[in-house]
């Protein structure tokens, strides 16, 4: 008995300081395992009187389950108090004030792109698409731009092959969805389009919308009439507008459609170049070359089709006079739109 309280009493000691799971099975390992305490104890029972055996037998098992007992107390409360201590330390006070993020907003080049989409739709247009990897065909040839044609100097173009080219403008959709339906037609073509050009007035990679009219008895007044309500919707009812002769390969008559310049109203002004106006977009009459190329009757059908750069409406509707600062993000200058 003597044997079995002090193996107690010592136990207990080491207990009430084991603060950690380590602690915990350090201390296991020294009673309750092979070369323990109580392991060395039971082994000493044959040397022990016949008539004492079942008494220390007895005694030194109730001893054991003793020890596995508060071995799986202490446990419990060891995960109790590491479980309490991390639920503390990742504990959000929730009266601090929050950390405020702005929140985010359209580029001014999206904005001004689904307004422009917006104006036409509600004229009654419908919106296509086509791909930016476009065939030389459909970008230059069945738009009147046959190979070595001089306009093709006007579009510095990206070659990915000798047919296939990154599209130069939205044009080659008129082509693709006059081939897939029949008139009468009415619809934009907004995208991406690419060129060789990079300055303060031309990136690689810009935004364009074309739009076609076909339908019989289509009249340059009907061209006329469209873009005068999209200059005013889109600036302001006093815009003026102009219309001067132009030359593009897939229409005829062309024409270059000019706004009052909206910085100076009309008198003159370093962005105008003194002239009082801007131009805006290009536009004419379909050539009725670019009916046949498609399989419209020209006789019979006639459209007019027109395309604008969406940066190009933007940094007038804005007054930005560097085309590059869309594209730097810098935060200073996107935050203001």
């Amino acid at each position: 008995m003597a044997d079995i309280n002090d193996i107690k009493t010592a136990f207990l000691q080491e207990l009430a300081s084991a603060g950690t799971a380590a602690d915990l099975q350090q201390l296991k390992v020294k009673y309750l395992g092979k070369k323990g305490i109580l392991t060395a104890k039971l082994k000493l029972l044959p040397t022990i009187p016949a008539e004492e055996r079942p008494v220390y037998g007895k005694l030194m098992n109730e001893l054991k389950m003793f020890i596995e007992g508060e071995i799986e107390g202490k446990e419990s409360e060891i995960r109790d108090a590491e479980r309490r201590s991390k639920i503390a330390s990742e504990a959000i006070d929730i009266t601090l004030p929050g950390k405020y993020t702005k929140p985010g907003k359209m580029h001014p080049i999206s904005t001004v792109l689904k307004e422009i989409i917006d104006i036409f739709v509600s004229m009654g247009f419908d919106t296509e698409v086509g791909p930016e990897v476009e065939l030389d065909y459909y970008n230059f040839e069945a738009l009147n731009i046959p190979k070595d044609h001089p306009a093709r100097d006007m579009q510095d173009t990206f070659y990915i092959s000798d047919d296939v080219i990154l599209r130069t403008h939205t044009s080659p959709v008129q082509v693709r969805t006059m081939e897939r339906k029949k008139p009468p037609l009415r619809f934009i073509a907004p995208g991406k389009v690419y060129r060789c050009d990079a300055d303060v007035s031309h990136t690689p990679m810009f935004h364009q919308v074309e739009g076609v009219v076909v339908d019989a008895d289509i009249s340059f007044s009907d061209l006329k009439g469209v873009l005068e309500i999209f200059v005013h919707l889109m600036f302001s009812k006093d815009t003026p507008v102009r219309f001067r002769p132009s030359f593009f390969p897939f229409t005829e008559p062309s024409a270059e459609v000019d706004i009052g310049c909206i910085l100076c109203g009309g008198a003159g002004c370093r962005v105008c170049k003194g002239t009082g106006w801007l131009e805006v977009l290009g536009a004419g009459m379909v050539n009725p070359r670019v009916f046949e190329m498609v399989g419209y009757d020209p006789e019979r059908y006639t459209g007019f089709a027109f395309g604008m750069g969406v940066e190009r409406i933007t940094m007038l509707k804005y007054s930005i006079d560097d085309i590059r600062m869309y594209y730097e993000n810098d935060i200073r200058f996107l935050r203001q739109f």
